[in-house]
């Protein structure tokens, strides 16, 4: 299981995987937060941005006409707990080599026709399940379409601060109570 990311201080960031989003008390992102010099996607209540400082890209959500997310990995119950299992194996063998998160990439399309792709690190430490991805796709095309807002997220890191990292079930059920009352 690759370490959870760190920000340029060292330090980890206290946030949870829900999804495809990383949640923090005071800002979401689409993936794991950025590490060393990737730009990172970030979702606030009113814009998307692509990158932080001079490099940052940044639309209002009326802006954009949609964001994707593509080689997502999903795997079945099955493959993620042989993962798993591989994984401690490998680790009691101290045959454990540094793999690192799955590479992502989001796809921000806008308006004014430009289109940006970036990477982004999965955050899900083997793999996501399908409905996982599809509620969570589901979500960001709600904040495209206005019909709800990311701080949805942060306002539910607030009341829960989960210290423990969630399953895939648990995430599952957490997506599912954010997404229910827009449909």
């Amino acid at each position: 299981m690759p370490a959870p990311p760190t920000r340029s201080d060292g330090a980890h960031p206290p946030g949870c995987v829900i999804g495809l989003f990383w949640v923090e008390r005071d800002r979401v992102c689409l993936g794991s937060p950025p590490i060393d010099e990737d730009p990172g996607v970030f979702l606030s209540p009113t814009r998307l941005s692509v990158g932080e400082g001079v490099r940052r890209q940044s639309w209002s959500w009326a802006d954009l006409t949609d964001v994707r997310v593509l080689d997502v990995p999903v795997r079945s119950s099955a493959a993620r707990w042989a993962t798993r299992v591989t994984s401690v194996v490998a680790a009691a063998l101290n045959a454990w080599g540094p793999q690192g998160p799955t590479m992502m990439t989001a796809v921000v399309c806008a308006r004014d026709g430009r289109r940006v792709e970036t990477p982004v690190f999965a955050g899900a430490a083997t793999a996501y399940t399908r409905r996982e991805v599809d509620l969570s796709l589901g979500l960001l095309s709600h904040f495209v379409r206005g019909g709800a807002a990311p701080d949805l997220l942060t306002r539910w890191w607030d009341e829960n601060q989960p210290s423990d990292v969630l399953h895939s079930r648990e995430r599952e059920r957490v997506l599912e109570s954010w997404t229910a009352p827009l449909m």
